[in-house]
């Protein structure tokens, strides 16, 4: 765990207040869902994703897109890759901040030639489909190919995973 020196009173409702320094580093947005823990004498706060819990259903679209229609797919969080039919190692790796900003944006993009997650890059042609559940946008669907048939194949997996999280 590190330290920031910073320490902060509970109010009478029991709330604390974390520093936008913090926030910022951390890219937690207002309105943003964290998870609570404990652990002996401490608190613990985690940034929640929504998806994470269907992380299963996307392995299995990812797998199911990529065998029937050879189409190389990526399914994300706000934060990082939950699955992949591409070769290269990049499940779990962190989204940049342009990716992060189509999420936030709700924005569809078509010929992404390099996207890239942590120190990973990969060259080709992507187009890129927000997943949007209720009111906010949780992730992205981000698929090989620029053509309409392959964005229209990610507006549909982001529709079944957005379905999925607004009946949970």
């Amino acid at each position: 765990m590190k330290a920031t020196g910073v320490t902060r009173k509970i109010d009478e409702l029991g709330r604390v207040v974390i520093p936008k320094e913090i926030r910022r580093n951390l890219s937690i947005r207002d309105g943003e869902s964290l998870e609570i823990f404990t652990n002996e004498d401490s608190i613990i706060l985690k940034k929640h994703s929504q998806l994470e819990q269907y992380d299963d259903i996307s392995k299995k679209l990812c797998d199911l897109i990529s065998s029937i229609f050879k189409a190389n797919i990526i399914i994300t969080d706000r934060e990082k890759v939950l699955a992949t039919s591409l070769s290269n190692n990049i499940f779990g790796k962190y989204l940049n901040k342009d990716l992060i900003n189509l999420i936030d944006n709700r924005e569809e993009k078509r010929n992404i030639e390099k996207l890239v997650f942590d120190e990973c890059v990969i060259n080709g042609s992507f187009s890129a489909v927000p997943i949007i559940a209720s009111i906010d946008s949780l992730g992205l669907i981000i698929i090989e190919s620029c053509n309409e048939y392959s964005i229209n194949l990610a507006r549909l997996i982001s529709k079944i995973i957005s379905e999925k999280v607004n009946i949970y």
